[in-house]
């Protein structure tokens, strides 16, 4: 069965997660931005989910695990909890 490992930074808008996204992409360390303002558990380790099946996420998060590029930071993504970057960090087939 088909797993995948990701990370996320969580935050309530979709410009929070615009303007995170951008630090990132300026060099900006992950784990320390999802720390740092992550409103999801997981920001405490860096945002790290750990590995998972598919179905176990809501859709729109499931879909950029199991169907878009490991290792590029995707989003904003929208979901019923806020706003997603989501970096997939390792995926089996």
């Amino acid at each position: 069965m088909a797993t995948a490992r990701a990370r996320h930074i969580l935050v309530p808008t979709e410009e929070q997660a615009a303007d995170i996204k951008q630090q990132v992409l300026a060099g900006a360390d992950f784990a320390e931005l999802a720390r740092e303002h992550s409103a999801c558990p997981s920001g405490r380790s860096g945002g790290d989910l750990g590995t998972f099946s598919p179905g176990q996420m809501v859709k729109e998060f499931n879909d950029v695990c199991f169907n878009e590029a490991v290792g590029v930071v995707h989003g904003p993504v929208k979901t019923q909890f806020g706003y997603h970057l989501i970096e997939v960090t390792d995926r089996s087939e």
